[in-house]
């Protein structure tokens, strides 16, 4: 057991120490490029969404309200993890400050807190669009559509606030972290006092939170496939389920590979699939996100396509 004075100076250290991916520098830098190759496409097609949506007027309407939402979620989320491990790469480092930290984890979880809400709400806009067809303008009108976003936002940010203060309350004994950002979970694993329980019983409420949302969002695309199977046109499936497969199909990949972070309980040791998982979650949603969107969306494809014209006008 530590002492008070010992756990002072366990916790007096500056800085962290992630888990670095290679030793060797010349991989190193390979992983930098890798890292940056991501990024790019990721800001690239997450921007042209964004720049689309606001240049088209046909797009105009709830559904790519809440895209361009979660465009600008998917910017902030890959701008706090990725950007910093390509400087490490690239400096041959492992470190990041109390602070830095600290940020890191407030600013992931307000992006990643507020993406899977946008999630919550675009299946409810769905539901509305092919079940209550008729009632869509009258439920989904601009008001209702600012104040979900609002609670998204809002949703993000309480749940960074309360994980952030709930994980750094608590004293560490390490700054060893075997992760390549700073997760909770493996924050968690450092803790020399009992206060890291209160941060656990707050994973778990949000364990059951996340799951009770997934279960909506399930319920939900179950009454819409209900609702599609009846639709005489075989066009006209296509149609609804090109909106509804790809949403699905990016919430089941966060939320499956976040429950093996936080869902499941801590282990001393680390292992591949811990970085494998994490990358999944926490960096794969932001890259395909603007490709699952947009691959089978012909309003987005003829916005883009616009876009693209208009820009290859100007230059010349």
């Amino acid at each position: 057991m530590y002492t008070q004075g010992q756990m002072h100076n366990l916790t007096s250290f500056s800085d962290f120490l992630l888990l670095g991916f290679s030793d060797i520098q010349e991989l190193q830098i390979l992983n930098f490029f890798g890292f940056a190759a991501i990024y790019l496409a990721a800001m690239t097609g997450n921007l042209l969404i964004i720049v689309a949506v606001a240049l088209d007027h046909h797009l105009h309407t709830p559904m790519y309200f809440f895209l361009v939402n979660l465009a600008i979620v998917d910017l902030g989320l890959i701008s706090v993890l990725v950007p910093k491990a390509m400087a490490n790469c690239l400096m041959d480092s492992r470190s990041i400050s109390y602070f830095g930290c600290a940020a890191q984890v407030f600013m992931y979880l307000l992006f990643a807190g507020s993406d899977f809400s946008f999630l919550v709400i675009m299946a409810h806009d769905h539901y509305v669009a092919i079940c209550s067809a008729l009632q869509y303008e009258t439920i989904m009108h601009k008001g209702s559509c600012i104040w979900m976003a609002a609670g998204a936002w809002i949703s993000g940010l309480l749940y960074a606030v309360l994980h952030t203060g709930g994980t750094f309350g608590i004293t560490f004994c390490s700054n060893i972290i075997n992760q390549f950002f700073c997760e909770i979970p493996q924050l968690l694993k450092l803790s020399c006092s009992d206060l890291y329980l209160v941060e656990m019983s707050l994973l778990i409420f949000s364990f059951v939170l996340m799951m009770g949302c997934f279960t909506f969002i399930v319920l939900t695309y179950v009454k819409i496939f209900a609702i599609v199977l009846r639709i005489p046109s075989v066009k006209g499936q296509k149609k609804a389920l090109s909106t509804c497969i790809p949403h699905l199909t990016v919430v089941s990949l966060l939320v499956f590979t976040g429950l093996f972070a936080y869902g499941r309980p801590p282990a001393n040791t680390s292992s591949d699939l811990d970085i494998v998982f994490a990358v999944i979650y926490a960096i794969l949603p932001p890259l395909l996100n603007p490709f699952i969107y947009t691959m089978r969306n012909k309003a987005m494809k003829g916005a883009l396509l616009k876009l693209f014209r208009s820009e290859h006008f100007c230059n010349h």
